[in-house]
């Protein structure tokens, strides 16, 4: 696992946003710096928002104010196809997976080279099967529709295809969700793989403890419509925000602790 430099220009840079629904503020003034080739997990409370800052930043949920850069780009002020091509410089992963299921693992690992690619079928194959090897599946998994596949399976075909583009930048929005401990950890095992292999900038959306001490350089937790800390696991357990020692000094955040540290 790579720690990034902080004196680099980061990736992502979001200030001062402001994200609402009707009359409830979800992200009130967040401020976050992502930095090029690090795994920052982003926590906090369940219903709190935070899937809300990563559709954010995609632009599939819409700023009421504020500001939000990638690759030192204002999406927001671009034109379409620089636009287009600013988002094929990341891959999501989003909850659940969210494989269409009328299509099998390989077709829906070619449906972003189809949409921003000329490529023949074969090769297209080819590097739809390449994918699948890298997230650890099988090839027979290729012909498989994602009702045919455990829940494991389900997150590595949805990695693929977040890969397809071979991206620098990759969001994953609870990836370890509805696993068990073995799967989450091979799981884990595997993105940490995937960001020294090829150099992935990863911003990972979490509630799982164990992800956080296995795989993640930095750590931003959200609260009460911001980012409350930022830094390393050590910055973060030595805070007295009362929402971080409920979260990192429960009954099982105590025990990964002091499994830790020993």
């Amino acid at each position: 696992m790579s720690m990034a430099a902080p004196a680099k220009e980061p990736i992502i840079s979001v200030r001062d946003l402001v994200v609402g629904f009707g009359d409830r503020l979800v992200m009130n003034g967040l401020s976050l710096d992502v930095y090029p080739g690090e795994v920052l997990g982003f926590v906090g409370g369940s219903g709190q928002g935070k899937s809300v800052l990563t559709r954010a930043i995609l632009g599939l949920v819409p700023k009421r104010a504020g500001s939000i850069r990638v690759f030192g780009q204002d999406r927001d002020s671009l034109a379409p196809a620089a636009r287009r091509a600013l988002e094929q410089r990341w891959g999501v992963l989003f909850q659940n997976g969210a494989l269409f299921s009328g299509l099998t693992v390989k077709q829906n690992i070619q449906m972003p080279m189809r949409e921003s690619r000329e490529l023949s079928p074969r090769l297209m194959d080819e590097l739809a099967m390449l994918k699948i090897e890298l997230v650890g599946l099988k090839p027979d998994a290729a012909d498989k529709f994602p009702s045919e596949l455990s829940g494991g399976m389900v997150k590595r075909a949805a990695l693929a295809r977040a890969l397809a583009l071979d991206p620098e930048l990759v969001f994953l929005d609870e990836p370890t969700s509805g696993l068990d401990p073995i799967g989450a950890a091979e799981f884990d095992q595997l993105i940490g793989t995937l960001q020294e292999t090829l150099g992935l900038t990863v911003f990972m959306v979490t509630h799982d403890l164990d992800s956080l001490y296995a795989i993640c350089d930095r750590v931003a937790a959200l609260a009460e419509g911001r980012v409350i800390a930022a830094g390393t696991l050590d910055d973060l357990l030595k805070s007295d925000h009362p929402w971080l020692q409920a979260y990192f000094h429960g009954v099982r955040g105590s025990r990964l602790v002091a499994s830790s540290a020993g």
